[in-house]
């Protein structure tokens, strides 16, 4: 099977020894996105909608730049800092997948990379 190491300035650097995503076969691991503007590295804002946007952002630009999108998507991980943020990230993440629904865990955590409010992980399956 072949691999191969996805990365975009479309989305941000990635902070530790991984890679933005992975390609392998027709399958798409993307590495989880904190909500970082990628031409700055800095937070978009305190807001959990926005960071919500920005991280479901960075994943569509990933996906993007592997030849997927996002209704090639079969699996989001979320990670929150706070489950009672649950429904306005909700809100945001409907915006992104409409009817489609990908399989999904949303777990609360005691710390996430940077402090932010959310992280969001995805996997693809193109064709």
């Amino acid at each position: 099977m072949s691999k191969e190491f996805i990365s975009t300035v479309k989305a941000p650097a990635a902070v530790g020894p991984y890679s933005q995503a992975v390609k392998a076969g027709n399958m798409v691991f993307v590495s989880g996105q904190i909500p970082f503007v990628p031409e700055t590295m800095e937070l978009v804002s305190e807001d959990v909608q926005e960071q919500t946007a920005r991280s479901l952002e960075n994943v569509v630009a990933i996906l993007e730049a592997s030849g997927a999108s996002i209704k090639d998507v079969v699996k989001v991980s979320v990670f929150i800092k706070d489950m009672n943020d649950f429904g306005k990230i909700n809100e945001v993440y409907e915006k992104y997948f409409g009817d489609h629904k990908p399989a999904r865990a949303c777990v609360e955590v005691a710390r996430l990379p940077k402090d932010v409010k959310v992280e969001i992980e995805a996997i693809a399956v193109i064709g």
